[in-house]
C-alpha cells in the first residue's frame, strides 16, 4: 500500500463497508431462535437417569414435537463441569469438534446426593459444588456454599433443530411436518430453513436448519470478558436485539471500532468476576456463533411472596448469557474457579498452555509490504546496522514467491534466497515468510499438482474441488480438517521439499479464515465439504487453527524436534496458542485502531492466547503524522 494520496482521508472512509458482511439481522438461524425458541419447553426424564462411572446420562423431551435429547453431564477433574445435549437418534452423526481439546478430560464419578422423578443432585462427592436438575422445566443449576452460582437453561432457551430428510426425499410424503420448527411455508424463505440468501449467493442446506442454542444465568456476576476476536472493550457489554457478538471468522480489513462483527478470529470462551468468585464458560462449538448479554441490576429489596405473608428480599445482580450457533451439538465446559487462577488452569488444562516461544521471537521484527528483492533486504538489514538499531527478524510477505505460490521463490527477484539467509545468520537474525491456505490452481506447480492427485483440496458440494480467488487468483483450498493432508503439508516445510529454505526461515500463515475474494461474505460458501464429508458450515472457525498446527508440526519436524517453531496465524480458534502466535489482523495506521488494539490483546491473552500482537499498516502512518502536526500547528504539513 503507498502512503501518497492519503492525506484527506478519514477513518470512517478506510473503514470496512458492512454491506458486504452480515448483521445479526440477516442471519436465517438467529432469526428463527429469536422468534421460536419461547414457542418450545423441555422436560428431563429424571426417572430414568444413569449415573455411570463417566456421566450421568438421562432424556430431555420437547413438549411441543415430543422428541427426545440425550444428556450427558460430567464431572471432570479440577472443578469442572461438562455438559453435552445431542439428539437421541440422529439422522447422521452430528459433528462434535476434535484436536482442541489437548486430551480426553479425566473425568470424576458424580455421586447422587437426592433425586426422584422431579429433580436430581449430583457431587463429586470431595468439594461443595453440586449440581441440582430440575425435571419440569428443565433447568441446572450450580450450587456452592448453598448459594447458586450459574443456572443453566432458567430462562427456558434451551434450543435444539433436528437433522431432517431432504425436501426432494420428503416431497414423496404426505406428511411434510417440519419435526423442529413450528413455521408455515411462508415462513420458510424468510427463516431461512432449507435455503438462505445473502446478496447473490444462494446457501443451500441439505440436511436443513440444525441450529442449537442455550442460556446461562450468572448470579451476582456482572463483570465478563472473553469471546474474542471483536473490536470492543476488554469488559464486554450488554447486547439489545440485532447487536449479538458475532463469532464467524472473517477477512475484514479496516474491521469497524467499537463493533461487535465478527473478524478474523473466534474463541468461544468467556470469564464472569465478581469478588467473591470467577468462573468461564466454555462453548466448544466451531460453526458460526453468537452471544447475547444482558446483565440484571441489583435491586436493594423486592416483595416475595412466602405462603400467606409477603416479605422483602434482597436481590442480587444477575447477567444473562444466550449462546447461539448454526450447528453441531451443545457440548459446554462449565470452569467454576473459585478463583481468576483456578478458572486459568482450568481453562488451560482443557485446551493447553502457551506454546514457549524461541527467544529470538521475543525480539524486534521488520516486516513490509513488500520488499522487492534480494539488494533491498541487503539494503534494509544494512540500514539497521548503519543507525545502530537492534532487529531479530525479517518478514516476506508473497511478492518473495513465483507468482503467488506457496514454497517457491521469484527466480528474477530473489535468485539466491540461501545466501540471503546467510547473510541474516551471520548477524544472528531470522527470516519469516507467508504461506496461506489457497493453492494457485497450475498444472505446472507441484504443490498443486500433488494435493489434486491425492484428493486434499476441500470440494464443493457437487464433489469437485472447491475453486476460489484469493491473491494467486484462481485456487484451491487445503483441507486442513483432514489429519492426511496436515501430514502431508508439515511435510512440505523439509530442506528438501522447500528449496530454498533453510533452519532460520519460519512461517506466517494468512488468509485462512479462509478469505475468498468472491465468496459470501468474502469467505468459502458453507455447503463446501470437508473430510468425513462435513460441511463447511459445521467447522468454518477452526479452519485456521487446523492449518497453523499442521505448520507447527512441521517446523518440528524438520528441526528433528530439537527447535521451538515459530508460527503466526492470522484465524484462529480456543487452543490455538499451543501452536503459536495469533495477530489481530489488517487495519490502518490510525490512532484509534492502536487504542483498541490494548483491549484486544488483553481479550486474547485471558482466553490463553498470551502471545498476541497487534499490526498497523505502516503505510498509511506518515499520512497520520502529517494529519497530528496539522492539527497542533494548524498549518499544513508535506
Amino acid at each position: 500500500m503507498e502512503a501518497a494520496g492519503k492525506e484527506e482521508i478519514s477513518v470512517e472512509d478506510e473503514a470496512v463497508d458492512k454491506n458486504i458482511f452480515k448483521d445479526c439481522s440477516k442471519i436465517a438461524f438467529y432469526r428463527r431462535q429469536k422468534q421460536l425458541s419461547r414457542r418450545a419447553t423441555y422436560q428431563a426424564s429424571l426417572d430414568s437417569a444413569t449415573i455411570g462411572k463417566d456421566s450421568t446420562k438421562f432424556q430431555i423431551i420437547s413438549e411441543t414435537t415430543k422428541v427426545s435429547l440425550l444428556a450427558e453431564v460430567y464431572g471432570i477433574e479440577g472443578n469442572i463441569f461438562r455438559l453435552k445435549i445431542n439428539e437421541e437418534t440422529p439422522l447422521k452423526p452430528r459433528y462434535e469438534v476434535l484436536d482442541v481439546l489437548t486430551s480426553k478430560p479425566s473425568t470424576v464419578r458424580l455421586i447422587s446426593c437426592s433425586g426422584d422423578a422431579d429433580s436430581l443432585v449430583l457431587t463429586d462427592g470431595k468439594g461443595d459444588l453440586k449440581c441440582n436438575i430440575t425435571a419440569n422445566p428443565f433447568k441446572i443449576d450450580l450450587v456452592s456454599q448453598e448459594e447458586v452460582v450459574m443456572s443453566i437453561n432458567s430462562l427456558g432457551q434451551l434450543y435444539f433443530e433436528h437433522l431432517q430428510i431432504p425436501l426432494k426425499q420428503r416431497a414423496a410424503k404426505e406428511n411434510k411436518e417440519d419435526t423442529s420448527v413450528d413455521a408455515s411455508q411462508e415462513d420458510q424463505e424468510d427463516l431461512g430453513l432449507w435455503e438462505e440468501k445473502f446478496g447473490k449467493f444462494v446457501d443451500v442446506k441439505v440436511n436443513g436448519p440444525a441450529s442449537v442454542g442455550l442460556d446461562f444465568s450468572l448470579h451476582g456476576f456482572e463483570h465478563l470478558y472473553g469471546i474474542p476476536q471483536h473490536a470492543e472493550s476488554h469488559q464486554l457489554k450488554n447486547t439489545s436485539d440485532g447487536d449479538a457478538y458475532r463469532l464467524y471468522n472473517l477477512d475484514v480489513y479496516g474491521y469497524k471500532i467499537h463493533d461487535k462483527m465478527g473478524i478474523y478470529g473466534s474463541v468461544p470462551y468467556l470469564l464472569a468476576h465478581k469478588l467473591s468468585r470467577t468462573v468461564g464458560i466454555f462453548w466448544l462449538n466451531a460453526s458460526e456463533t453468537l452471544v447475547e448479554i444482558n446483565t440484571e441490576p441489583a435491586v436493594k429489596y423486592t416483595l416475595t411472596q412466602m405462603g400467606p405473608v409477603a416479605a422483602k428480599q434482597k436481590v442480587r445482580c444477575r447477567t444473562d448469557v444466550h449462546w447461539m450457533s448454526e450447528s453441531g451439538i451443545i457440548d459446554v465446559f462449565l470452569l467454576t474457579g473459585p478463583t481468576p487462577s483456578d478458572v486459568f488452569k482450568q481453562y488451560s488444562y482443557l485446551t493447553g498452555t502457551q506454546a514457549m516461544p524461541p527467544l529470538f521471537s521475543l525480539g524486534y521484527h521488520q516486516c513490509r509490504w513488500n520488499y522487492e528483492d534480494e539488494q533491498d533486504i541487503k539494503e534494509v538489514d544494512a540500514g539497521f546496522d548503519e543507525h545502530d538499531i537492534p532487529y531479530d527478524v525479517m518478514w516476506l510477505d508473497i511478492e518473495h514467491t513465483e507468482g503467488k505460490r506457496y514454497f517457491t521463490w521469484d527466480k528474477k527477484r530473489f535468485p539466491n534466497p540461501k545466501r540471503m539467509q546467510e547473510l541474516l545468520r551471520s548477524k544472528n537474525r531470522k527470516l519469516v515468510v507467508i504461506s496461506d491456505p489457497h493453492i494457485k490452481i497450475d498444472p505446472n506447480y507441484s504443490v498443486y499438482v500433488k494435493a489434486k492427485e491425492q484428493g486434499f483440496f476441500v470440494r464443493n458440494h457437487e464433489g469437485g474441488d472447491f475453486e476460489g480467488v484469493c491473491w494467486p487468483g484462481l485456487s484451491s483450498y487445503l483441507d486442513f480438517t483432514n489429519p492426511k493432508v496436515r501430514e502431508w503439508y508439515s511435510g512440505l516445510f523439509t530442506f528438501s521439499a522447500y528449496q530454498g529454505s533453510t533452519d532460520i526461515l519460519y512461517i506466517w500463515n494468512d488468509m485462512n479464515e479462509p478469505s475468498v475474494f468472491r465468496g459470501p461474505e468474502l469467505t468459502m460458501q458453507k455447503n463446501a465439504i470437508h473430510h468425513g464429508n462435513w460441511e463447511h458450515r459445521e467447522l468454518h472457525n477452526i479452519y485456521g487453527f487446523y492449518q497453523q498446527m499442521a505448520t507447527a508440526e512441521g517446523l518440528i519436524q524438520r528441526s528433528k524436534g530439537k527447535e521451538r517453531p515459530f508460527v503466526l496465524t492470522r484465524s484462529f480458534f480456543a487452543g490455538s496458542q499451543k501452536y503459536g502466535a495469533v495477530w489481530t489482523g489488517d487495519n490502518t495506521a490510525e490512532w484509534s485502531y492502536l487504542k483498541i488494539s490494548i483491549p484486544m490483546l488483553l481479550t486474547l491473552s485471558i482466553t490463553g492466547i498470551s502471545f498476541c500482537g497487534v499490526l498497523q499498516f505502516l503505510s498509511c502512518l506518515s499520512c497520520c503524522f502529517r494529519k497530528e502536526i496539522k492539527g497542533r500547528l494548524g498549518g499544513s504539513v508535506r
